[in-house]
């Protein structure tokens, strides 16, 4: 019994290691906050810790055996281990073409852009260069306004409204953030005024903002959507200052 439990620790210690530095290193360059609520990628995540966490060095007491040759030993260790380098590998990829590149202002709210998100990266790329998305890309805030020609703009709207690629898809329509300044500023609303969030969350918006010191009723603030209930952003507006995302949930 005292080597299974031996062998579960090294096993388990190794995993959550792993694990780990795969999940910091995605943290760090792309899912810090808001970015892994906005992504809502709990499902992946649970899928690699259920399996590189517990079910690894679970199997691993199960079949470990002091009688066993090394031969066996090392044989049906290495079998648990390929299954959990399957599933690390298929959490990396997927948190990898789920990574947050662009926090986006269009119209009337924020929103973050997932790379899965983005339409024909290599026109992009070849378009707009300064804005385009590369590999090695972190998040940047940017300004995502719909074309000057109202033909243009009236295919993108339909486009979005049928379920294809809005502006923020579009990195070919994108313009440095500071471009968007007043356009931004016109649109900050007072939490009762914002149409993203029910009357329920609008008053817990407003409870929580008044307990970190925000006016509720003040224009100084947006929506932040993403794949799960949207974000407040509330900006100091005469300088357009990010001061805190709020949760309404």
């Amino acid at each position: 019994m005292r080597f299974r439990f031996k062998a579960f620790a090294w096993h388990l210690f190794g995993s959550a290691s792993a694990l780990s530095v795969a999940l910091g290193f995605m943290y760090l360059g792309w899912y810090h906050w808001p970015g892994w609520y906005l992504a809502d990628m709990p499902a992946v995540l649970a899928t690699m810790v259920g399996v590189d966490v517990v079910l690894g060095p679970l199997l691993t007491f199960i079949i470990a055996d002091a009688a066993k040759t090394r031969r066996v030993l090392a044989r049906d260790l290495g079998c648990i281990v390929l299954v959990q380098l399957v599933a690390i590998t298929y959490g990396s990829i997927a948190l990898w073409h789920g990574r947050p590149l662009y926090y986006a202002f269009s119209v009337n709210c924020l929103s973050v852009v997932q790379a899965q998100d983005l339409e024909h990266e290599a026109t992009a790329q070849a378009g707009n260069s300064a804005l385009a998305p590369h590999w090695y890309s972190l998040p940047r805030w940017i300004w995502a306004p719909l074309p000057d020609d109202s033909a243009e703009a009236a295919s993108i709207i339909q486009s979005a409204t049928q379920g294809g690629f809005d502006v923020t898809a579009r990195p070919t329509y994108f313009k440095p953030w500071a471009s968007g300044a007043a356009d931004l500023r016109g649109q900050l609303k007072r939490v009762d005024d914002i149409k993203f969030f029910s009357l329920k969350e609008k008053e817990i918006l407003k409870a929580r903002m008044m307990a970190m010191g925000f006016a509720p009723d003040r224009a100084d603030a947006i929506a932040l959507t993403g794949r799960k209930r949207p974000l407040l952003a509330v900006f100091d507006p005469s300088n357009l200052r990010l001061l805190a995302y709020i949760e309404p949930n």
